[in-house]
């Protein structure tokens, strides 16, 4: 596609994957405003909470990227400051995030469940724009295949093989994501209680990731029982805990 969405001067380019990013991160922040106002918290502090959380998601994914391809990284060590050639995985920074989310809830004493439901709407929106980013790049690309939507990249600066029918993935992602967050949205006024909706979030990410990973053709990482890649193991794990959680705050709800 078009890795490269202008250049300013002689050098100064602006990548398509960055600003994708970026518009991503916006929007998320700008939603998660939005709900702090609906559900009475104050919203300057979630506000703030977002930009660490943008940091520490940033960093998270980009040493799980970089975990994960390490005999690349070790021959080429400057690669790993590079992330706007792509390489950011999700569940890296979704552990990193989840760090500075308790440690910022708990210092600055706010409603846990409140938060994760914001979290739960804001990530998957977020995460929609920024997939359209990883598209434009041409990383996570997908395998080869003769569907009708199938894609073909020509640009040299994409990271996807070229002149090769693939599966669209980094579509099938961005889809699932704008799903996942239009189905959440609509649950939300029928909710039993706050944190429900995050749970739910963490079910249909899981499963809706753990099924786009078999048409991914980049590389993997290591395989779990030579079955699973790492996010798929992740994914369908995070999913189990959240149907089990689900089914213990369900239960202590109607005892309450």
């Amino acid at each position: 596609m078009y890795p490269v969405l202008f250049k300013i001067g002689g050098g100064l380019a602006i990548h398509t994957y960055g600003f994708f990013v970026a518009m991503g991160v916006m929007a998320g922040i700008f939603f998660a405003k939005r709900e702090a106002k609906r559900l009475d918290m104050d919203a300057e502090k979630v506000v703030d909470a977002c930009f660490y959380i943008v940091i520490a998601a940033i960093a998270g994914s980009r040493l799980f990227y970089v975990f994960t391809n390490m005999d690349f990284f070790m021959a080429a060590p400057l690669e790993i400051f590079k992330i706007w050639n792509g390489g950011l995985v999700f569940y890296g920074g979704f552990i990193g995030a989840l760090v500075v989310v308790i440690l910022y809830i708990k210092i600055y004493h706010l409603p846990l469940g409140k938060f994760s439901d914001i979290a739960a709407l804001s990530v998957p929106l977020a995460h929609c724009l920024g997939r359209i980013g990883c598209f434009s790049a041409g990383c996570c690309y997908g395998k080869t295949c003769q569907l009708p939507w199938a894609i073909t990249f020509h640009n040299p600066e994409s990271l996807a093989p070229l002149n090769i029918a693939i599966h669209p993935t980094q579509l099938y992602s961005s889809a699932s994501n704008l799903f996942i967050f239009l189905i959440l949205l609509f649950y939300r006024p029928h909710k039993a209680y706050h944190g429900q909706l995050f749970w739910i979030y963490i079910i249909l990410y899981g499963i809706n990731r753990s099924i786009i990973e078999i048409f991914r053709g980049d590389f993997r990482g290591g395989e779990v029982f030579g079955i699973f890649s790492i996010s798929q193991t992740i994914g369908l794990s995070s999913a189990l805990i959240a149907a089990v959680m689900l089914v213990i705050l369900r239960k202590k709800n109607l005892t309450s």
